[in-house]
């Protein structure tokens, strides 16, 4: 495994274990990166042409695989993180290094043997044989129940990593408390959808506290944390600015992200009352990360944003944007009362699922990858800068962008003529897929993910060069 590493991202040889098996848990990530994209375009053509490899890889299959690869290479990425900053926050190296490799090792292996039966075993009855070891049938958490424990059992071993290691050197940082904290709701929230009721009520009630509340408030927390380190290693922003923006991200997330789990409530049969509570409270989560960074970036601004890491600094701009607008603006766009009753189920929730997950969580692994980059190819200052990683900044926003608005062009389409006009029943819903405002924007949104999947290799292309040729100025510049 060291080969590959060192092939990939450098010299590792005198890292600490912690960094090494962030290094590991990057590696598959980017892989995984790029079969979620493989996948994505494949479901996407399959929406326009539905016998497309319909007797071999047909549409649900695909569009599963595009789902749980991209959940699976962020937690990863985010798991990366965690292994990365380990060290720095507390001046210790991981404690029980070689667990942390096993739990790397089962994680990687249960990824691939899931996929492996997605891809070998696609029909069949459901009953507890097939629920345990083929599929749980549960869309978005369809891995058999077998996986479901494996992450959990991962999960308690980072958590022994972080924790002996915190009490090994006898240091708690404010990050270092809210991510213990959150890594007990992050294993906790996922063993909500790990249990089964005919009730079809009660069984989306506690789904959705994995596909929600699981995904958006102990990622968002998460990310807080990876964000608010990532911010004191390139701008170094003051550690007071970012503790004080996280607690009040735990405080909104956790008080707000359970009330706006509601505006998904109202459709599967709870009190009306929901409807109107979480179209208000899920618009909440995201202002504190947001804020933090806008913060940081004032505060750096003052020294006029002077870093050693260009492309790092990028994507936390891009996280920032990315994050306010895909998840705040475009997640509360949809799910005021007023609009959710027509909207919901459209292709607007999918245009905002692709700019809350890009601009969240894909820009936060990408600074926290180039931050690794810069401390083992240019450790000494010199600034870590290319051409290459701008085109594939600038060509995947602009491939994103154009994603999100044909998505979003299609949801209008959806809510006027299918739930204002049509009345929302499945004839309408037939009827509209053939309209050429909800046709042609499909055709958009497959060349934009075509331009997308390009501008990756550019980026792993990237990845592989930048600081490796020539380093530039040594001495530190305004970005």
């Amino acid at each position: 495994m060291e080969r590959i590493l060192t092939k990939f991202w450098g010299d590792i040889s005198n890292l600490p274990e912690a960094k090494k098996i962030a290094l590991m848990y990057w590696t598959v990530a980017i892989v995984l990166f790029g079969a979620q994209l493989l996948f994505g375009l494949i479901a996407a053509y399959q929406y326009i042409n539905p016998d497309f490899l319909y007797s071999v890889l047909p549409f649900n299959i695909t569009r599963m695989l595009h789902i749980n690869a991209m959940v699976v290479w962020l937690i990863m990425g985010f798991i990366g993180g965690i292994y990365w900053l380990l060290p720095d926050e507390t001046g210790h190296d991981v404690v029980g290094a070689k667990l942390g490799r096993i739990g790397f090792y089962l994680l990687t292996g249960a990824v691939a043997i899931v996929v492996l039966v997605y891809l070998l075993i696609q029909t069949g009855k459901g009953n507890f044989f097939t629920m345990w070891f083929i599929n749980e049938g549960r869309e978005y958490i369809e891995a058999p129940r077998w996986a479901d424990w494996g992450i959990v059992a991962v999960m308690g071993i980072i958590y022994f990593n972080v924790l002996a290691t915190v009490l090994k050197a006898k240091k708690v940082t404010g990050l270092l408390g809210v991510l213990l904290v959150d890594l007990v709701a992050l294993a906790g929230l996922y063993l909500a959808g790990m249990f089964f009721t005919p009730n079809i009520t009660v069984d989306q009630f506690w789904w959705w506290w994995v596909v929600h509340l699981w995904v958006e408030a102990t990622w968002e927390v998460l990310v807080g944390v990876l964000m608010g380190w990532a911010l004191m290693h390139v701008l170094h922003t003051p550690r007071r600015i970012i503790e004080g923006w996280l607690y009040l991200e735990v405080l909104l997330v956790f008080g707000t992200g359970i009330l706006g789990l509601g505006h998904h409530y109202y459709w599967i049969g709870t009190p009306e009352y929901w409807l109107g509570i979480g179209g208000f409270f899920s618009s909440l989560e995201p202002l504190p990360l947001v804020a933090m960074i806008v913060h940081a970036v004032y505060d750096a601004g003052v020294h006029k944003l002077q870093t050693v890491n260009r492309p790092a600094l990028f994507f936390i701009f891009l996280q920032a944007f990315g994050n306010f607008f895909g998840a705040g603006v475009w997640g509360f766009m949809h799910t005021l009362p007023q609009i959710n009753l027509y909207s919901h189920g459209t292709q607007m929730a999918a245009s905002h699922g692709h700019l809350a997950f890009f601009g969240a969580y894909v820009a936060t692994n990408l600074v926290l990858m180039y931050i690794a980059l810069q401390y083992i190819r240019a450790p000494q200052g010199p600034i870590l800068d290319s051409k290459t990683w701008k085109i594939a900044y600038v060509g995947m926003i602009v491939s994103m962008v154009g994603m999100v608005g044909a998505l979003l062009v299609a949801g209008f389409a959806q809510t006027f003529f299918e739930r204002a006009v049509g009345g929302a029943t499945w004839q309408d819903y037939i009827v509209t897929q053939m309209h050429p405002w909800v046709k042609i924007p499909m055709y958009w949104r497959l060349g934009f993910g075509i331009l997308f999947f390009l501008f990756y290799f550019v980026l792993v292309y990237d990845m592989l060069t930048i600081g490796k040729k020539k380093a530039t100025e040594v001495e530190v510049k305004p970005a």
